[in-house]
């Protein structure tokens, strides 16, 4: 997974809209004007923080501690920060995304 193909996939979301609020550095998807998914640019591999649910969030981190933290700069209850370095699969990471989305947009 690269940059170019998340945001590609997360683009074609209905009336997702994304900017720079924060900087040059990270890249913040919005669905309906909130966010729900953030991706740093200025690190060596893809990085990106996903809303889920607080339940699931903590499972995640349990079952995969080097690729799933607390959300970097955001409420560790709602949100993960996802490290994608290939131990999670693409299907896994966009599934993640999708969840973040559908927490948001519904």
């Amino acid at each position: 997974m690269n940059i170019e193909i998340l945001r590609e996939y997360v683009l074609q979301k209905p009336s997702v809209t994304e900017g720079f609020p924060f900087g040059e550095t990270t890249i913040v998807l919005k669905v309906k004007n909130k966010m729900f998914l953030l991706v740093a640019l200025d690190t060596g591999d893809l990085r990106f923080n996903v809303k889920c649910n607080p339940d699931k969030a903590i499972e995640l981190r349990d079952e995969y501690p080097d690729n799933i933290l607390p959300g970097y700069h955001m409420n560790k209850k709602h949100w993960n920060t996802v490290i994608a370095t290939g131990k999670l699969s693409n299907k896994q990471l966009l599934q993640m995304v999708d969840e973040s989305y559908a927490l948001v947009a519904w």
